[in-house]
């Protein structure tokens, strides 16, 4: 008679670092950690001075450390390893034959459990589909910390048009030039006065907006477009925020207004298109179709596109919550959305010669459509 087989399912790594395993336990901490169901009952195995805090807060039904299955050689000294150690050690007892893990799983707990010879199955879906469908929770955690953005890009965009433009179109401000440093420097004080971690912002001027992912240096000009793209996460929630608008001080040069007016009517055509049972892949050929009606490309450049070249480069948006950047993407070969799935809206048209013009929404998917979080306008003039 073949022996029985017993499957369990096994997240492992960092909790402050793995947003899946973060997910799964709802418990921070920045030691090694893993979380192991057999039979419908899950145990998380975590370092023994975090023991009572867990056995408080962690989504597990039982907690231990790693010398509770200590393996017969003993524990390394090394404390991911042990963990790790302490991981298989706890499959094997159990008499666990397979273990399904997610893409996240470090190659320290594969080595260890691969050494007690527990067979390891990748499951594509653990940990990500989970946190697709988000909770009211989740939700109000997004829309508070888009809020937070917005405010966030109303501040920087008002800086940028309230300042003076010298002889030379420079902008100044406070007696200085006005630069995409100086700009972001802003962002970063008023984020961290109101809790949050914020990396380096997009603030891009003119040429530089024809590379859609450029931070920007240097100099602000007066009639160029300026990307003011930021993605915050709040330190308490978690969850981020990501919102994007362009300004342009003084004049807007015609092409400029052929451009935010394509950008403007393709964001309102990919909104109109989000539901669940859409794909990805729908709402973006949405935003393909109105980039192109109104006249422009959209798919990469050449390695060395023309100075004329405009066009939009990218997809039309991703999803995202305890990562800025997480699936579902709204591209080509984009998954079915779900109810709950939160995503970025934010076509864009780039080029050398005319700047670059990107309006980013945040929007949660529902069953007959989607509740927009932002409320922010989306024109290129933002008076002081």
């Amino acid at each position: 008679m073949a022996a029985e087989r017993i499957t369990a399912t096994m997240m492992a790594g960092i909790p402050a670092h793995n947003n899946s395993l973060f997910h799964r336990i709802q418990f921070n901490v920045g030691d090694p950690a893993a979380w192991i169901d057999v039979n419908g009952h899950s145990t998380m195995i975590v370092r023994d001075i975090e023991m009572q805090r867990a056995k408080k807060h962690a989504v597990a039904d039982a907690v231990a450390c790693p010398a509770d299955f200590a393996p017969e050689g003993g524990l390394s000294g090394d404390r991911e390893t042990a963990t790790a150690q302490a991981a298989a050690e706890f499959l094997r007892r159990a008499g666990v034959t397979a273990a399904i893990v997610d893409r996240t799983l470090p190659m320290s707990f594969a080595h260890e459990i691969d050494q007690v010879g527990i067979e390891l199955v990748y499951d594509h879906d653990l940990g990500v589909t989970q946190r697709r469908a988000k909770s009211e929770q989740e939700l109000d955690a997004l829309r508070t910390a888009q809020a937070d953005t917005e405010a966030a890009i109303e501040m920087a965009c008002r800086l940028v048009a309230g300042s003076e433009a010298g002889a030379d179109g420079i902008l100044h401000h406070d007696g200085a030039p006005l630069t995409s440093e100086r700009v972001r420097n802003a962002i970063d004080v008023f984020l961290l006065a109101r809790n949050y971690a914020n990396p380096a912002s997009i603030v891009a001027c003119g040429p530089q907006c024809a590379d859609c992912h450029e931070v920007g240096s240097g100099p602000i000009r007066t009639s160029e477009t300026v990307i003011i793209d930021i993605f915050p996460r709040n330190r308490s929630s978690l969850y981020n925020g990501d919102c994007t608008r362009t300004v342009v001080h003084g004049d807007i040069p015609d092409a400029v207004q052929a451009i935010h007016a394509a950008v403007v009517e393709a964001k309102a055509r990919a909104i109109d298109a989000v539901r669940a049972g859409v794909t990805g892949e729908d709402v973006h050929k949405a935003t393909i179709a109105s980039i192109e009606a109104a006249g422009w490309p959209v798919g990469p450049p050449s390695d060395a596109p023309a100075d004329d070249f405009v066009g939009m480069v990218h997809g039309t948006g991703h999803g995202v919550g305890l990562d800025v950047h997480e699936p579902p993407l709204l591209d080509l070969k984009g998954p079915e959305l779900v109810a709950g799935d939160v995503l970025t809206i934010e076509p864009g048209l780039y080029g050398r010669l005319v700047g670059g013009v990107r309006i980013e929404d945040m929007v949660a998917v529902t069953t007959d459509g989607c509740e927009n979080f932002n409320h922010l306008h989306e024109g290129l003039k933002w008076t002081p």
